[in-house]
């Protein structure tokens, strides 16, 4: 038994790690890396494995850093199943021809640009026709219901509380007459998220091979998030500003709606447009309202007081290009929710390119940006930043809330890890993020096995 992380090792995006098991060969996630243009590109379009050779995927969730590269993978030659919640096949039906669209108009974009400097087009990653193709190889099966792999697998999906249909993957092996318990942690949730069901136990497991977004760091208190939300918008109100949130379309954008509503409601602040212009986040907020089996028992009591969570008078979701080119002409204070969440792609590049150089704006990030995206870029607090490849003063104000975010920070993954005492492998987490949680998990059971593996650096079980 082996484990290879051939992605989101010592990094944060493109999570895509090979389990070998008795001759088989399963892929965990396919995500599309993100950050650094060329070295993006190079890591997202080889595999350093033959794509052709595998038997099975197995996917945790429908984030893009988790599932975007599962076109391209069938487009190289694989054909076997990838095995997903119904929640994240329905989320990776809009999410995956999204992503070939947006890498299509990216691409037509910058080509025109590069067309006047005498330089070759740039091609996109796959196309909106590879993404279509791939979700025919998509197998949905419930939380809670084992299912055959290959010879010697026998997988499980149990609720991970980080996203709608996000899943932590049980894998019970069996090779030469020895049995292993190994848990795929996905994308820890927080707990106690005002959509979504806490993370589920899982019992008896000999080896956990886990995230570590925040292995440094803590969240701010979910008590405190509110409040400073509301006083965020209220400062550039009062400066006739706008407003502008990067949020990842699945899953974050539809708990800061929901985190508005609830304010709105309370006059926390005061009555303003809201505009989710994302097409993405309009049609994944359909989706959401069609698998109220993954909601919490709060939202279920919202639910059934005849409430739209996601949709009241002040807000309007944004489909066509022309209506989010409209936004550009809007006087006055707005807020704008738009994807993508690190500022990589998508509607969200013309609103910060139309905004983030007047200081009575401001730029809200609610959740995680990895290092060399833009998003880290205005959050590091540069001066200037390009935009399309063309540079802009970041005059606007910045600001973070991390309590929103989808993942656990420091002491919520230790927890996660606490009733761990084989192996942890450590992943989807940066170099030093990676370190802290390794050295802290130490410090909880000294003597204990923590492993930080390199990208492509086999492990034996």
């Amino acid at each position: 038994m082996q484990l290879t992380p051939f992605g989101a090792a010592r990094i944060t995006t493109g999570s895509r790690h090979l389990l070998e098991v008795g001759g088989k060969k399963i892929l965990l996630d396919c995500g599309l890396r993100e950050g650094k243009r060329a070295d993006a590109w190079e890591k997202n379009a080889r595999f350093p494995f033959d794509p052709a050779a595998l038997d099975a995927v197995i996917l945790s969730h429908a984030h893009i850093d988790h599932s975007g590269n599962l076109p391209n993978l069938a487009k190289q030659g694989f054909q076997g199943n990838i095995y997903a919640t119904p929640a994240t096949r329905d989320l990776c039906g809009l999410m995956l021809i999204d992503s070939a669209k947006i890498q299509e108009s990216d691409a037509a974009f910058v080509n025109k640009r590069r067309a006047r400097q005498g330089l070759p087009p740039v091609e996109p990653l796959y196309a909106a026709a590879d993404a279509e193709r791939v979700l025919r190889q998509f197998v949905s099966i419930d939380y809670g219901r084992p299912f055959p792999v290959a010879d010697g697998v026998t997988a499980t999906f149990r609720d991970a509380g980080h996203m709608l249909g996000s899943a932590q993957v049980v894998l019970d092996l069996r090779e030469a007459g020895e049995t292993k318990r190994f848990l795929f942690s996905g994308d820890v949730g927080r707990g106690r998220n005002s959509i979504l069901r806490d993370p589920e136990a899982v019992e008896n497991v000999d080896v956990l091979l886990m995230e570590s977004t925040y292995g440094s760091r803590l969240h701010e208190e979910f008590q405190a998030a509110d409040g400073e939300l509301c006083r965020i918008i209220n400062r550039a109100v009062e400066r006739g500003g706008k407003i502008v949130i990067p949020s990842f379309a699945v899953g974050r954008a539809q708990q800061i709606v929901y985190a508005l509503h609830l304010l709105r409601e309370s006059n926390c602040f005061p009555k303003i447009p809201i505009f989710v212009d994302s097409p993405l986040s309009v049609n994944a907020t359909e989706v959401f309202r069609l698998h109220p089996e993954c909601f919490n028992a709060e939202l279920h009591e919202f639910l059934h007081q005849k409430r739209n969570p996601f949709g009241w008078e002040d807000i309007t979701y944004i489909r066509e290009v022309s209506q989010s080119m409209a936004l550009n002409e809007l006087q006055g204070p707005a807020i704008f929710i738009s994807a993508s969440g690190m500022c990589e792609a998508g509607r969200i590049l013309h609103h910060l390119r139309n905004t983030i150089s007047d200081p009575r704006n401001t730029v809200l990030f609610i959740g995680y940006c990895a290092e060399h995206t833009l998003g880290h870029q205005i959050l590091r607090g540069d001066a200037t930043v390009k935009i399309f490849g063309e540079p802009f003063a970041v005059k606007a104000e910045t600001a973070k809330i991390d309590a929103y975010s989808g993942h656990a920070d420091r002491n919520e993954l230790l927890a996660y890890a606490a009733r761990i005492t084989g192996p942890i492998i450590l992943v989807h987490g940066e170099a030093e993020a990676g370190l802290a949680l390794q050295m802290a998990l130490r410090e909880i059971e000294p003597g204990s096995e923590v492993l930080t593996p390199a990208e492509g650096e086999a492990i034996v079980l």
